[in-house]
């Protein structure tokens, strides 16, 4: 994702400049996101859970396809300093993982057919990541898609966050959002027993230090 840093990085965020820049879009072709949306092109409604920041582009084209789309910003929810408890060791805080899963993602079980979890595993904060994705099995239905987005250790530490806006059944504009630090690199292996409980998953290697992931629950 180095253009990021091109077209982004040359203002700061308090700048007139820095926040035209914000509200750019940069257009990338997705393999993963066509698969997906390949896999849910079927005549019954499916159920669409997008996992990203509201974006009135992407609930647009899944209720064009004749889907129920719901949306929760799991990576605001996670970082809610209401969250913070004290840890084990003294002094330290952790994640209140139990008040986190009791507040957000709230469906009954097999709920949805698709999930957008694009990156959020590689900035969510470490004690959440399993639990999030072991919540996620339960409330997707058998067979039902996921498609996960995953930086690889090209990307860099420094690498921005960005929104995905849908602007075809191939392709997604970037926008840049600074509010979150990449936590994690996953390796294959990594991604692989992080999902060990779904069915299978096939991998996409992606523009700009991307790895994308198909899955299948």
């Amino acid at each position: 994702m180095g253009f990021f840093r091109n077209l982004f990085g040359g203002a700061s965020s308090g700048s007139s400049a820095g926040r035209r820049a914000a509200s750019e879009r940069v257009q990338r072709r997705s393999t993963g996101f066509h698969e997906f949306i390949r896999g849910i092109l079927r005549p019954d409604g499916q159920t669409v859970l997008d996992l990203g920041p509201t974006s009135p582009a992407n609930l647009q084209f899944i209720t064009g396809l004749g889907h129920r789309a719901y949306n929760e910003d799991i990576l605001v929810a996670a970082n809610d300093p209401a969250l913070m408890i004290s840890g084990e060791d003294p002094g330290s805080k952790t994640i209140d993982v139990e008040a986190f899963l009791r507040d957000n993602l709230k469906y009954e079980p097999n709920t949805f057919d698709a999930v957008l979890l694009w990156d959020a595993c590689d900035y969510l904060p470490e004690p959440l990541v399993k639990p999030v994705i072991e919540h996620i099995y339960k409330v997707t239905k058998p067979k039902g898609l996921l498609l996960g987005f995953f930086h690889t250790k090209d990307a860099g530490s420094d690498a921005p966050y960005c929104r995905y806006h849908i602007a075809a059944a191939d392709t997604l504009e970037l926008q840049a959002a600074q509010q979150f630090r990449l936590q994690r690199v996953f390796n294959n292996r990594h991604i692989e027993n992080l999902f060990h409980d779904y069915t299978s998953l096939k991998f996409f290697l992606g523009r700009d230090n991307i790895r994308e992931v198909l899955i299948i629950r």
